[in-house]
């Protein structure tokens, strides 16, 4: 099996990332509860790609989803496919870096940095053969300090 691990960051970062799954669900005829409601055995075919499956026999897409601040967090989670993430793999702070790079890198990123690190680690123990990683965010160095 080949897996990748996608990480997306930031407010940019996230709202790319909600209509990255919104578009791979679809492709794979998942809907937003993570169930498959394709028509077509081709759309699960390379499905593990991109997801783990739950015993339940869910679809649940291989992502650590990062944040200064809870409000992206609580944007994504209450969109369309919020509901289809794994909630451990919710990272954020509560205060944000106030689009001031020192404070998102030595502050508010320092502290969470651990966490992240820590989230992407399980993920990828996880993989059976890890290929790569997929990462949305707008810029790096910026205001997250990551």
């Amino acid at each position: 099996m080949r897996e990748i691990l996608h990480i997306q960051g930031g407010q940019c970062g996230n709202q790319i990332g909600s209509k990255f799954w919104e578009v791979v669900c679809d492709e794979h005829g998942i809907d937003p509860t993570g169930r498959y409601v394709g028509t077509s055995d081709l759309q699960l075919e390379r499905a593990n790609v991109y997801y783990n499956e739950a015993s339940c026999g869910r679809y649940v897409p291989r992502a650590v989803l990062m944040d200064l601040e809870p409000g992206t967090m609580d944007a994504v989670r209450t969109g369309p496919y919020g509901q289809i993430f794994r909630p451990d793999n919710f990272v954020f702070g509560q205060s944000g870096a106030g689009n001031n790079w020192a404070k998102g890198h030595y502050t508010e990123g320092a502290e969470l940095i651990d966490s992240v690190l820590d989230v992407v680690r399980k993920e990828a123990e996880n993989c059976d053969c890890l290929q790569g990683i997929h990462l949305f965010s707008s810029e790096f160095p910026s205001s997250r300090g990551f």
